[in-house]
């Protein structure tokens, strides 16, 4: 079986790029990597790449000189969690009501890990996980 090594990018489909990229790279604090009319990529600590596109803005193959991007599109509220270090929880608990962000669900794992649920401005589903939540994290 060929190797996969983790999970590079994760893709949220948006109503308004220019809201969407101001809420992951400020409250949030994603450094944003890449601009331009199309999309917005944000570095999730060096580790991934969070990626923002207009909705049905990515309906048609988009030619780049190395190749063809072939046509994606996500509707509806999507999911994504992101890590956090055990000790960051206290700190994201006080942050993100701070900025006006409502924290609308919190569970503890059965093996130790601690999320936190909110939802972007577009009504997708934000996890921030400590480790212990899955064997592995």
């Amino acid at each position: 079986m060929p190797t996969i090594a983790g999970v590079l990018e994760t893709v949220l489909y948006v109503d308004d790029l220019e809201r969407a990229a101001a809420f992951w790279g400020g409250p949030m604090g994603l450094p944003c990597l890449h601009a331009d009319h199309r999309m917005r990529a944000f570095d999730v600590a060096g580790r991934g790449v969070l990626l923002l596109f207009p909705r049905g803005g990515s309906l048609h193959p988009i030619e780049t000189p190395g190749g063809t991007i072939p046509p994606h599109d996500g509707q509806g509220p999507l999911h994504v969690a992101l890590s956090i270090p055990a000790e960051a929880l206290p700190e994201w608990e006080a942050h993100l009501p701070a900025a006006g962000i409502e924290i609308e669900g919190r569970t503890t794992w059965p093996r130790g890990g601690t999320s936190l649920y909110f939802r972007d401005p577009d009504g997708h589903l934000v996890e921030l996980a400590t480790p212990g939540l899955w064997k592995g994290y």
